[in-house]
């Protein structure tokens, strides 16, 4: 879906957290950050995948990754659904899809034979220079981790 290939330069993005706090790509300039995008908070897949983050959190931290989740959901679902599951990074509330169109994840989806347009699972990985060094469209919700830290 996504137009974004390995080795291109991350967009530079801006958008506000489930506390209103502004996060951009330069916040993370030296670190290596990790931008998974996820269809909504608090359903099913989109719990798996966030809670299977948070369970390998100190993982991330000690090879200097920060994580950034981000959906269209409103601030108000988004620190719902952090609270609940006691998510440690941020969860971006992409409501005007700024985020969402600049990493190129909004499009058509096929569910139980519907077409309808929302965010394709991604999840991009993008070094301390800002160049993406990997990108996972084939999300195992389960092991997402281990797919990023392989």
């Amino acid at each position: 879906m996504t137009t974004l290939k390995i080795g291109d330069q991350a967009p530079k993005f801006a958008g506000i957290d489930q506390d209103g706090k502004l996060h951009q790509l330069t916040d993370y300039k030296g670190k290596k950050l990790v931008v998974f995008f996820y269809p909504k908070a608090s359903t099913p897949g989109c719990t798996t995948e966030a809670c299977d983050l948070r369970d390998n959190f100190q993982r991330f931290q000690a090879n200097n990754y920060e994580l950034l989740g981000v959906s269209a959901d409103s601030a108000k679902a988004q620190a719902k659904f952090r609270d609940k599951y006691e998510l440690p990074f941020p969860l971006l509330a992409d409501e005007d899809k700024t985020v969402i169109n600049a990493f190129g994840v909004w499009g058509p989806k096929k569910f139980m034979g519907r077409e309808y347009d929302g965010i394709h699972r991604t999840t991009f990985v993008i070094d301390e220079n800002g160049i993406i060094s990997d990108i996972i469209s084939d999300v195992k919700t389960k092991v997402h981790a281990n797919q990023i830290l392989k």
